[in-house]
C-alpha cells in the first residue's frame, strides 16, 4: 500500500497536462487580442476609404 501512494506523489504527469493547458490557454487569449487589434485596424482602414471615396469629386 505504501509503494501505491508513493507511486502517485512521485507521478507528475498530470502537472505537464496541467502545464500544456495553460500554454494553449495563453496562445488562444494571444490570437484573440491580436485578431480584434487587426480587426479595429482593419475597420479603421476601410472607414477611411469609404471616406474617401464617397468624398472624391464625381468624373461626370
Amino acid at each position: 500500500m505504501s509503494n501505491l501512494i508513493a507511486r502517485f506523489v512521485k507521478d507528475e504527469s498530470g502537472a505537464t497536462a496541467i502545464e500544456y493547458g495553460l500554454i494553449a490557454a495563453l496562445i488562444a487569449l494571444a490570437i484573440m487580442v491580436g485578431a480584434g487589434s487587426l480587426g479595429t485596424a482593419l475597420n479603421t482602414k476601410f472607414t477611411a476609404i469609404a471616406n474617401a471615396v464617397s468624398n472624391a469629386p464625381s468624373g461626370g
